[in-house]
C-alpha cells in the first residue's frame, strides 16, 4: 500500500481503537489494584495508562510522515515514524523502570509481613487483561504489516507486552494467594524485563530505518534478478540500497553494449526503472546509471 492517505486513515483508525481499549483497561486494572490490593495489577495498570500516550506519539508520528515532500525536505518524510517509535521506545522505557526499581524496593526491604494478599479481583483482572492485550496485538500488528509502519509495529509489540507482563502480574497474584505475598513484587519485577526488552527491540528497529540501513540480503537479491530479467543488461557492476522511513532507495549501476547510441542506452535505463517501480511497491526512489559493456564473441546475454 503506497498511497498516503489511506495510510494515515487506516494508522488513525487502528490507533483510536486502541487508545479507547487501552483507556478502559487501564481504569480496569488501576480499580482491581486498589481493591484487590495487588501492585502487581497497579503496576500493570500505569503500563496500560503508558500505552495510550505512545498511541498519540504514533499518531504524530504517522501524520508526519505522510506529509508530501517539499523544499526543506526533498526527499519525503517519511522518517518521522522512526522519531515517532524512538520515542515510544524511551517512553516504554522509562514506564518499565520505574515498576521495576519500585519492585527491587519491596523485594529488598524485608517487611513481607505487612504486604497485603490480593484478592480475586486482581485475578480476574489480570486474566482480561491477557486476553484483551493479546488480541490488540494481533489486530496492530495485522494492519502494521498491511501498511508497513515501524510506529503502528512497535505500538503493536506494546501491546503484546503489556499482554506478557499482565502474564506476569497473574503468576504474582496466584503466588501471593498461595501463601507467598513477595511474589506479587517479583511479578513486577519479571514486568520490567518484559518491558525493557520490548523498548530495546522497538529502539534497535527505529535506528536501523534512521542509519540508512541496507535491506535484507534477499530483497536485494530480488532486486537483481529484476533488473537482469532485462535482456540488454549484460551484468550489474553495483547495486545500493538503504532504507528511508517505511520506504527503499536504490542506486544501480548496469552494463549495456558500449556500441548503442545514447537515446538507446537511456531507454533501457527507464526500463530498469519502471519495472523495478512496478514490482517493489516500497522503493520510494531509484538512480539507474549506465556503464559501457563489451560483447564477448559479438554475443549478447543468451535468450
Amino acid at each position: 500500500m503506497t498511497d498516503q492517505n489511506e495510510f494515515s486513515k487506516v494508522a488513525n483508525h487502528v490507533s483510536i481503537v486502541t487508545i479507547f481499549a487501552n483507556l478502559a483497561l487501564s481504569i480496569l486494572k488501576l480499580l482491581a489494584g486498589l481493591f484487590a490490593h495487588s501492585n502487581a495489577m497497579i503496576s500493570d495498570a500505569v503500563h496500560s495508562a503508558s500505552d495510550v500516550f505512545s498511541t498519540f506519539i504514533v499518531m504524530i508520528g504517522v501524520k508526519l510522515s505522510s506529509k508530501k515532500a517539499d523544499k526543506e525536505h526533498p526527499y519525503g518524510h517519511e522518517r518521522m515514524e522512526c522519531v515517532a517509535a524512538i520515542v515510544l521506545a524511551m517512553v516504554l522505557f522509562i514506564t518499565g523502570l520505574a515498576i521495576g526499581m519500585e519492585a527491587i524496593q519491596t523485594i529488598f526491604s524485608g517487611n513481607y509481613k505487612n504486604i497485603q494478599v490480593p484478592g480475586l479481583l486482581a485475578l480476574l483482572a489480570a486474566i482480561i487483561s491477557i486476553v484483551v492485550k493479546e488480541a490488540m496485538y494481533w489486530y496492530t500488528r495485522h494492519y502494521a504489516k498491511k501498511i508497513d509502519s515501524s510506529a503502528l509495529m512497535a505500538d503493536a509489540w506494546h501491546h503484546r507486552s503489556d499482554a506478557l507482563s499482565s502474564i506476569g502480574a497473574l503468576i504474582g497474584i496466584v503466588g501471593a494467594r498461595m501463601g507467598y505475598p513477595i511474589m506479587d513484587s517479583v511479578a513486577s519485577l519479571i514486568i520490567f524485563l518484559f518491558i525493557v526488552k520490548a523498548a530495546y527491540d522497538i529502539f534497535k528497529d527505529a535506528v536501523d530505518k534512521m542509519v540508512d540501513h541496507s535491506c535484507d540480503e534477499q530483497t536485494e537479491q530480488e532486486l537483481c534478478q529484476c533488473v537482469m530479467e532485462n535482456k540488454e543488461v549484460l551484468k550489474i557492476d553495483l547495486l545500493q540500497t538503504r532504507i528511508f522511513g517505511n520506504k527503499i532507495y536504490v542506486d544501480v549501476e548496469i552494463e549495456v553494449n558500449e556500441n548503442y547510441t545514447l537515446k538507446r542506452a537511456h531507454e533501457i535505463a527507464e526500463q530498469v526503472h519502471e519495472k523495478i517501480e512496478t514490482n517493489f511497491p516500497k522503493v520510494k526512489h531509484i538512480m539507474v546509471h549506465v556503464n559501457p559493456g563489451v560483447i564477448e564473441n559479438g554475443k549478447g546475454k543468451e535468450e
